[in-house]
Order: C-alpha cells, then structure tokens, then sequence
C-alpha cells in the first residue's frame, strides 16, 4: 500500500529554528497538486532574537501557498495590502496566480516568545488558473474548517473537500488537506477517495499500511487501497493528496507548467518590477543566482 517513504531534508535558518523539506523530493515531485511541503520547527525561541530569522519579502507565481500551525504565531504581509496574523488552528491561503510578494515575520514570538511549529505548502494551480487574479484568505473555526472528534483523534480539514466533508478554503482542483491528532493506539483508515495521497507524521510515531513512521517522514500511497493508520505513541499526521496536476517547473519561489513564464518572472524580480508588501517595503530577498531548477 506504500508507494516511497521520504525522510525530511533539514536546515537551520538561525538560531536553532529548522526547517525540513519533504516536497518536492527527486524521486516524487508531487502529491496531487501538492508540490512544496516543509516542516518547521518546533523550536523554542526566546524574546529578543534576531530579525535575520524572519522571512523578508519575497515573490511567488503560479501556486497557492498554505501556513498552518501547531504552535505559535506569524505575521503576513503582502503586496495586496493584508497584513494578518496566524495563530494554531487557522489557515492562511494566499492564491500567488500571476505574481504576488509577501513577507512572513516572527513579530509576536520576537516580543513575547514562543514555541514554533508548523507546516507550509504550495499547492500548484491547474494550467487555467496558473495566471489567476492574486488573493488572500485567512480562516479559522469549525464553520470554515470542519473539526470533528472519534475514539482518540481530533481532526480537521483544512482544504478541499473529503469524506463529505468541505472546507471554505477556495481551492482550484480536486485535493484534500487534513490533520489528525491521534492518542497512543488509536486507529482511522483513510479511504481511497484520491488518485494521490500522502501520510506524514509531524509529531510523534505511526503505522501506515503496516509500516512504522517516524517524526519527519512520509508515506506516499499506492492508489485504489484503503490504508489503516495506527498511532504507535502519540502522535501529530497530515494526509493530503488530490488529483495528479501535470508537470510543473519550480525555480526558487517561482511554480509554472512553462519555463519562459518563469524566467520572466525572475527577469521582473531582479528588476524590481514586483510591488513589495505595503507594510513592508523596506528589504527583500534577492534571487539566489546559484539557485536552479528544482
């Protein structure tokens, strides 16, 4: 029932805070329209620390990017004029289409403190909409992100639709996006509804399909099988998975089915052709020139 199990690639940003790369991953780029998924943190960061920790504008095309958190908060910025806060439980879906920038900074954890820990996502738009009208959406809630509990587990969706189930989120193909907080020994199956779907564990230990994870890996499932999940200790698991979305080309923060589409939007970058967040307009990260396709 297990396609690959991929292990998270980490990074330090500064200070301690890591950050571990699943997608994508040279042997599996995508699931479903899933084409970018880092684990961050956890991390326990202490008032004062540096600005260097923060993520300083920068633009993104031809996706929509997810922040979700277990623990602690971020501010976002961006080019639109939002600047909102996220806190545990809350998504912030930023639909990038034909070009967006957007900063993400540490400002409560810097005064306060805090304990971080998160995932985000890039979810690739479909060909029609890779050119879409940029947006943001912030949700929060059971109204907009359906909750629900059962024998030792806590769930939510997230994004799109599963199990009768629909999130609010606006999402522009078939996938879904759900988190699971599972006691010692609990069990859910998780149906065969997608062509491609993924479990991780982002805290603890798990069976899937008879195999034990670890904190930091995933299994990307065979398709047309339903697949037991077991929680071996307690445990945090994202499963996600949609339709498959075609080929895509990634150039650092650039996501496009065309190369030509990407090297104009890393020829407007560099240019300075990308309005900058209104809040935030001060610094930016340059294109990493030793960066290359993806």
């Amino acid at each position: 029932m297990i396609e690959r199990i991929i292990d998270k690639r980490t990074h330090d940003l500064g200070g301690g805070f890591e950050v571990g790369r699943v997608l994508p991953f040279h042997a599996r780029r995508t699931v479903g329209p899933y084409i970018f998924f880092d684990h961050m943190g956890p991390a326990d960061l202490v008032p004062g620390f540096p600005r260097e920790m923060d993520v300083r504008p920068h633009p993104h095309i031809g996706i929509s990017t997810v922040t979700y958190l277990y623990d602690g908060a971020l501010t976002h910025r961006d080019s639109l004029g939002v600047t909102q806060d996220i806190r545990p439980g809350e998504v912030n879906w930023m639909v990038t289409g034909s070009g967006i920038t957007h900063s993400e900074r540490f400002d409560h954890a810097r005064e306060h403190g805090a304990h971080m820990h998160g995932i985000q996502a890039w979810v690739a738009l479909p060909t029609e909409h890779e050119e879409a009208d940029p947006a943001f959406y912030h949700h929060e809630g059971s109204a907009d992100l359906p909750t629900w509990e059962e024998k030792g587990l806590r769930g939510r969706l997230i994004a799109g639709n599963a199990e009768g189930m629909r999130s609010a989120v606006k999402v522009h193909s078939p996938q879904f996006y759900m988190h699971w907080d599972m006691d010692t020994g609990a069990r859910r199956t998780l149906p065969a509804e997608y062509e491609e779907r993924a479990v991780y564990v982002a805290a603890g230990r798990a069976e899937v399909a008879g195999q034990v994870l670890g904190t930091g890996q995933m299994a990307v499932l065979e398709p047309g099988k339903d697949v037991p999940v077991t929680a071996k200790e307690a445990a945090t698991i994202m499963v996600l998975g949609g339709d498959p979305i075609g080929e895509r080309f990634m150039l650092w923060n650039f996501v496009s089915s065309s190369k030509d589409r990407i090297e104009q939007a890393r020829e407007d970058w560099t240019q300075g052709r990308m309005k900058l967040p209104n809040a935030d307009d001060e610094e930016f990260t340059p294109f990493p020139e030793d960066r290359d396709y993806a």
